[in-house]
């Protein structure tokens, strides 16, 4: 009893760690607490299904929803136009992230724009879209893209930003130039927690899909929300959404993977 009194108060000291076993173990106990509170809800309180689908409706609808083919194309749209939104997000935002975190000329320029940028809200681009681009595919990755694009930017600079200055000088006295350094030292250095903060906003930019597929759609996980909530199909919802969260912590598990694979002297 007292060796795992002492475990559990080492596992709360700050910065602390938890054996592999220990932290699926929780995850699993915070998914069934959740799970829990549910069926309380249902079964105990009573709450109308037509707030509140009860376990059983909700599989009921999965099974019927995937049974007939039509919710498999849905989650494969959205998929892509998250996935591709996302992509072009990263290929624009990184580079310019690097630069404005590196050089402080680079920084005065863009980031007073993309901190001004950050702010606006998607749903306030549908209209300027559909005028500009109209309501095919452009519209809905350019959606993801607006909401995604200046987090990604802003954050890999605070990631090259948080590069210890003194890695940097002593650099400069073993005789690497100034090119070398943002090579050698502030690239490599910030990689590890530059993927953290891809995976951060591939998690926002899942949350803009609902909003991008208002833009003309008549496929998506998005769309069959909307529609399921313009029929009172409470219990779709339901499996939309849990839809989106069962994909976006698979692609948050693939990340986190990739980034041990990728940067295994940076775990510690």
């Amino acid at each position: 009893m007292k060796t795992l009194k002492r475990k559990i108060a080492d596992a709360f000291i700050p910065k602390g760690t938890i054996s592999k076993a220990a932290y699926i173990i929780l995850a699993v106990l915070s998914f069934a607490l959740i799970f829990a509170v549910w069926m309380y809800a249902v079964y105990v309180k009573g709450v109308d299904g037509m707030f509140l689908p009860s376990p059983e409706k909700t599989l009921e609808s999965a099974k019927n929803m995937f049974a007939g083919g039509g919710y498999l194309t849905d989650i494969r749209m959205s998929v892509q136009r998250v996935l591709i939104g996302f992509l072009i997000s990263a290929v624009v935002g990184i580079p310019l992230g690097l630069l404005i975190g590196t050089y402080a000329p680079v920084a005065a320029f863009f980031e007073p724009f993309f901190s001004f940028f950050r702010y606006l809200p998607a749903s306030a681009f549908i209209q300027l879209f559909i005028l500009w681009i109209g309501i095919g595919e452009g519209a809905k990755i350019a959606i993801i893209i607006v909401g995604s694009v200046a987090q990604i930017i802003l954050m890999v600079a605070t990631n090259v930003r948080n590069v210890s200055v003194s890695l940097i000088e002593v650099s400069y006295t073993l005789g690497v130039s100034k090119l070398g350094v943002f090579w050698k030292i502030i690239l490599p250095k910030s990689m590890p927690d530059i993927v953290d903060t891809l995976r951060i906003v591939l998690g926002w930019a899942w949350t803009y899909i609902i909003v991008a597929e208002m833009v003309g759609a008549s496929e998506g996980v998005g769309f069959m929300i909307t529609q399921a909530g313009r029929q009172f199909m409470i219990s779709k919802i339901f499996v939309g959404i849990i839809t989106i969260g069962i994909i976006g912590l698979a692609l948050d598990m693939l990340c986190m993977f990739l980034r041990k694979v990728l940067f295994p002297w940076n775990e510690k």
